[in-house]
């Protein structure tokens, strides 16, 4: 959007910034969430290209044995240490950020998408709709979600469709009442009711209106809800309930090693301090993300 500003009997063109380059203004002056978004944008470009690494011996196959070198401290040769059976541990928890990401972006994915069909649907439709959808989001929510959790994977069994489709079975839950708040809100607003009043129907006016004007809420959500996502998937693989060896996840490394942890402490504190990091990292962007979308903040 453009403005014209007389400057000396002249007429000078001065550009404002969008919504979305204030937003990102004010995203980068919060110093932690920037160092949490480079954090994140690190080890995703780096688990990314693992598998190149490892064919140009950059890092070692997190599957190759070395039976000389078990139990091994960290040295120049392994940074992170070996394993019982010779691994390398810092490229076990390189391929276990596959997991984890894959995890955690995946079933927050599903249940953002989940949330937004459901809670947009129970608050533009109401009635007996939105009073079962309610109903069916109490019981979920009274079920402690860790217990649920297991009780799914002893279920389904121990894998990584398992683990996603557990998690996203609660997951739409938060987005769901977020979104039915906000559309319950929107509705009572005169463009909606316009749109009514031209013929709109319900699908044109939830696309339309509604979940953009909720996405704001809903991305911020999504993305304090990645962490919480890892941190299930590592205690389900704590457990032995989530991804089974040999296949690395940070949480099946720290349960698998945490009887080891005196006499080989690199087993567990490594992967438990990148799980800390990460997950740290994640809640830093979403805070960041929050007070960057907050239309309250002005610049």
């Amino acid at each position: 959007m453009e403005a014209s500003v007389p400057v000396l009997g002249q007429v000078k063109r001065v550009k404002r910034a969008s919504a979305l380059q204030k937003a990102w203004y004010r995203f980068t002056r919060r110093r932690a969430a920037v160092a949490g978004l480079i954090i994140i944008l690190f080890e995703v470009g780096f688990t990314l290209i693992s598998p190149v690494l490892v064919d140009l011996k950059i890092i070692y196959d997190p599957y190759y044995s070395d039976y000389a070198a078990t139990y091994s401290p960290p040295s120049n040769k392994h940074l992170f240490g070996t394993d019982e059976l010779g691994r390398d541990v810092l490229s076990r928890i390189i391929f276990g950020a596959q997991v984890s990401y894959a995890v955690g972006i995946g079933a927050n994915l599903i249940g953002m998408i989940l949330g937004l069909i459901i809670g947009s649907m129970a608050g533009l439709i109401g009635g007996w709709l939105d009073f079962a959808i309610m109903r069916v989001i109490d019981v979920l929510s009274s079920v402690p979600t860790l217990l649920l959790y297991i009780l799914l994977m002893i279920a389904l069994g121990g894998s990584f469709f398992n683990i996603i489709l557990a998690m996203s079975i609660t997951g739409w839950i938060g987005v769901a009442r977020l979104v039915r708040g906000q559309v319950l809100s929107l509705k009572q607003t005169d463009y909606v009711r316009a749109a009514r009043a031209m013929g709109a129907n319900t699908s044109q006016i939830i696309s339309a209106h509604m979940l953009r004007n909720s996405m704001t809420p809903v991305i911020i959500s999504a993305a304090l809800g990645v962490p919480g996502a890892m941190f299930g998937e590592a205690s389900l693989s704590f457990l032995g309930l989530g991804i089974a060896p040999p296949t690395p996840s940070w949480g099946q490394m720290i349960g698998q090693y945490q009887a080891s942890v005196q006499a080989w402490p690199w087993l567990v504190v490594f992967p438990a301090v990148v799980l800390a990091f990460t997950m740290l990292a994640w809640i830093l962007l979403g805070d960041g993300l929050r007070d960057a979308l907050d239309p309250n903040i002005r610049i």
